[in-house]
C-alpha cells in the first residue's frame, strides 16, 4: 500500500492512540488539486529539540514520478542554529485519521538520517488516491482529512567539515571602466576604483601607480578586489575569471591580462605585481597615459561558489 522511496520495509498499524507531536486537519482537501497546490507544508513543531514540518503532496510527489498515491514526509524544518557537518537520526510515524472508526493508520520506516544534503524523508505512496477519497475507508469525510506526525530523535552527530561547490551556468560577465586623471601626482601607495557589481558581489580594481612587492618603483601593480569581505563566511570561495585591461589610447587597442583565481576571506584580490613596466607605461607613443589619463577596465564573471557545509 505505501512505499519509501526506495523500497525499504515498512511497518503499517492501526492505533486508537493520536500522534502526541503534531496534527493537520485540512478541510476542503479537493481544493488543494483545483488551485493547483501540488505541495503543502505546515508550520513547523517542535520534537526532540529540534524543529520540523509535515509536507504532503495531495496529487502524488511528481519529483518522484509518483502517481495516484497521496506522498507525505516529514522534513527538518530549521538547521540554521546546527555547526555545519550535523547529522540528525530519528525514527518517525505519520498517521492518517479513519474517522469511521475513529482510530489512526500509522506508517513507520526504519531510523533515518537528516542532514544538510538530505532534510526530508518519508512516503512516496503514502495511500492510494483511490483509497484516500473513498468515504467508506473513513480517511476523506466530507472533504476533510487529518495528517499528524511523531517524531523520536535518536542521536545526534557532527560529522567532519564539508563544502559545497556550486557551478553556475552561463555566467555573465560585468564591465567596469575606471579613469585615472592626473596620474603625474598621484601620490599615495594605492588607488581603489568606485565599486561594480558582478556575480551578486561588489569588486573593485586596486591600483598601485608606483608599484607594489616585487614590482615597487618599476612596475605599474593591478589588481582586482573584493570589495564586500563581510559577506563572505568562512568557508566561502569564489571562482571568478577576470581580465584587466589598460588601453592604447592612440591607436585603441590595449595591453591585458587574464587569469581565474579563487577569493575568499584570506585571498581577499588578485591581480598583478609586475602587470606593466613603468618605462613601457610613460613612453608617450605607448598610449597608455595620454594626457596625464589612463583608463582601465575590469572584465569579471564569477563562475562558482564553494560554501560550508
Amino acid at each position: 500500500m505505501a512505499s519509501f522511496g526506495d523500497h525499504d520495509e515498512i511497518i503499517k498499524s492501526i492505533s486508537d492512540a493520536p500522534p502526541t507531536h503534531y496534527m493537520v486537519k485540512i478541510e476542503s482537501f479537493s481544493l488543494l488539486a483545483k488551485h493547483a497546490i501540488e505541495r503543502y507544508e505546515t508550520e513547523s513543531f517542535e520534537a526532540g529539540g529540534y524543529k520540523w514540518k509535515l509536507v504532503l503532496y495531495p496529487n502524488g510527489n511528481k519529483s518522484k514520478n509518483t502517481k495516484d498515491h497521496v506522498s507525505v514526509y516529514l522534513s527538518l524544518a530549521d538547521s540554521t542554529s546546527l555547526v555545519p557537518g550535523w547529522e540528525i537520526s530519528a525514527v518517525f510515524r505519520l498517521y492518517l485519521l479513519d474517522q469511521n472508526k475513529d482510530c489512526y493508520l500509522i506508517l513507520q520506516g526504519k531510523e533515518r538520517r537528516f542532514h544538510a544534503v538530505k532534510r526530508e524523508w518519508g512516503f512516496d505512496k503514502f495511500i492510494p488516491t483511490g483509497t484516500f477519497s473513498d468515504a467508506s475507508n473513513g480517511y476523506l469525510i466530507e472533504d476533510t482529512s487529518m495528517f499528524g506526525a511523531d517524531v523520536f530523535v535518536s542521536k545526534e552527530r557532527r560529522s567532519g567539515r564539508g563544502e559545497c561547490l556550486s557551478m553556475i551556468k552561463d555566467a555573465t560577465s560585468s564591465k567596469h571602466v575606471w579613469k585615472i586623471e592626473n596620474f603625474s601626482k598621484l601620490d599615495k601607495e594605492s588607488y581603489d576604483s568606485n565599486a561594480f557589481f558582478a556575480g551578486d558581489r561588489k569588486w573593485k580594481i586596486r591600483f598601485y601607480p608606483s608599484g607594489t612587492k616585487q614590482g615597487t618603483g618599476t612596475q605599474l601593480s593591478v589588481f582586482l578586489i573584493l570589495a564586500d569581505p563581510e559577506t563572505v563566511s568562512d568557508g566561502t570561495k569564489i571562482f571568478v575569471e577576470f581580465t584587466i585591461r589598460i588601453f592604447d589610447q592612440l591607436q585603441g587597442r590595449h595591453i591585458a591580462g587574464k587569469v581565474t583565481k579563487w577569493f575568499s576571506q584570506s585571498s581577499l584580490e588578485n591581480g598583478w605585481v609586475k602587470y606593466v613596466s613603468l618605462v613601457y607605461f610613460t613612453q608617450p607613443n605607448s598610449g597608455l597615459l595620454l594626457k596625464d589619463v589612463c583608463l582601465v577596465e575590469a572584465d569579471v564573471s564569477v563562475l562558482g561558489i564553494t560554501s560550508a557545509l
